[in-house]
């Protein structure tokens, strides 16, 4: 069993229902992962994500592996039939292979470059070790998507939920470098399993994977969006038709305390504050950041223990 995007989830308020649980008594399950490695491949930096996924599995009895490949790690090739006669070292059959020998699952976090859309949506390093690997694989962040985060946000909307269908508004924020888009896609993802009236508000030629939004409300007028929201979820992301590009600053597109209004703000952080969220959000009662920072780590915990119990 991998868990590479938020659609291996079989059914999404099973696995948040039993996160939820796991938050009341995080070490009830440690015999589950009891002579078990799982190392964590970082191909780009991380916080939350190290340090969630890590005590997820610490929670669960399993020894842990961490290495920075990026820095640590030879330059991996990924293409078939290739002379590797340049600056890299190792192919993917051979460290994917090898790493499996070395634990019992293996966690990737590897971004988007912004650079090729064919090339980042081909997700060469998540999938070339879901190819070549023999242990079950989880995706900490790839190039096109951000299933852990999802998830967490959806733990943190159903505590947080006061109605059976409350009004969810993802809202492009301004940035000042172009950042990927795979945790805008993963949250749609997930809001497209919940009963909700679920809208996403961005400048034009901002519009995302038209294959991942399909049918979702589409409004330009942030402010229009925003009306009646019950959680506001804010996070930047660079052009995909132009792809990777900046083309809009624009500062009226910050999250303020007049937009917000009543609703709870939600983002993944980490966050530019009074760039993409003024002060006033983020310090407030309203804001919800750190619950889903913290929900990151049963996020994961539900899905390490989904594939330790499947495992033979």
């Amino acid at each position: 069993m991998n868990y590479l995007s938020i659609k291996d989830i079989d059914s999404l308020s099973e696995w948040v229902s039993e996160a939820i649980i796991l938050k009341e008594n995080p070490r009830a399950h440690k015999s589950l992962g009891e002579g078990k490695t799982i190392c964590l491949l970082f191909f780009n930096n991380s916080l939350r994500t190290r340090l969630s996924t890590q005590k997820a599995a610490m929670n669960l009895g399993m020894e842990v592996m961490v290495m920075n490949f990026g820095s640590e790690g030879w330059q991996l090739e990924y293409g078939d039939g290739v002379v590797m006669d340049q600056g890299k070292s190792e192919h993917i059959r051979e460290a994917a292979q090898v790493i499996s020998q070395y634990a019992d699952m293996v966690a990737i976090r590897s971004f988007a470059e912004l650079l090729n859309k064919g090339e980042d949506e081909a997700e060469l390093v998540l999938k070339g070790f879901a190819k070549f690997a023999t242990i079950p694989v989880v995706n900490m962040e790839s190039s096109v998507g951000h299933p852990l985060q999802a998830l967490a946000d959806a733990i943190t909307l159903a505590e947080h939920k006061s109605k059976a269908k409350p009004k969810v508004v993802l809202s492009w924020a301004p940035h000042p470098r172009a950042l990927p888009h795979a945790v805008a896609n993963s949250f749609v993802e997930m809001m497209q399993l919940q009963n909700a009236d679920f809208v996403i508000t961005h400048p034009e030629g901002y519009e995302l994977d038209a294959r991942i939004t399909k049918d979702v409300r589409i409004e330009h007028d942030q402010k229009k969006a925003c009306e009646n929201a019950d959680f506001i979820y804010v996070k930047n992301w660079s052009s995909y038709s132009d792809y990777g590009k900046v083309l809009n600053e624009d500062l009226d597109w910050m999250m303020t305390p007049e937009k917000l209004g009543k609703a709870k703000f939600m983002h993944c952080l980490p966050v530019r504050r009074n760039v993409v969220v003024e002060d006033a959000v983020l310090d407030g009662e309203q804001s919800l950041v750190i619950e889903q920072a913290n929900n990151r780590t049963y996020a994961a915990q539900v899905v390490l223990k989904k594939i330790l119990s499947a495992a033979p």
